[in-house]
């Protein structure tokens, strides 16, 4: 029995429309940022690269202990602190945190400029309490006198 109420809340949970929103959401980042990692990776941080000498900024390293090499053979690899792939990565989140920036700044515009052009409904009147009919009726008494 408990069981089945599990599952039933679980169905009633997924099926939200906030968490299907949320689901596409993700989704839809999760492509979009793939697309600013390759804007960044491939079309930006080149001619950055070339302007600063043509480094690409993924070999940025500084090694702390080099590699032990023994007959030819590697023993123990590298120490290296990879500050370079922290700046590409640093500068692919700035770009995606600008353009959901840009993303949601037009979406507020357009959902600001729709909610000015589409008039509302007059605001319905308050209803009058029981005092104030009273009272109203009283008025009306005193006049028709």
């Amino acid at each position: 029995m408990k069981k089945n109420t599990l599952l039933q809340d679980f169905k009633a949970f997924a099926l939200k429309g906030n968490v299907l929103d949320m689901a596409v959401g993700v989704i839809i980042g999760g492509a979009f940022g793939k697309i600013v990692s390759s804007l960044v990776a491939d079309i930006i941080m080149p001619p950055i690269g070339l302007l600063v000498g043509g480094v690409n900024f993924t070999d940025l390293k500084w090694v702390m202990k080099p590699a032990v090499i023994e007959d030819g053979k590697e023993v123990a690899a590298a120490v290296t602190l990879n500050y370079g792939n922290f700046l590409q990565v640093t500068f692919d989140f700035l770009i995606i945190a600008f353009s959901i920036f840009l993303f949601i700044k037009l979406v507020t515009r357009l959902t600001a400029r729709k909610k000015a052009e589409t008039p509302g409904a007059p605001p319905t009147p308050p209803t009058p309490s029981r005092e104030e009919e009273l009272l109203a009726e009283i008025r009306d008494l005193l006049k028709n006198k």
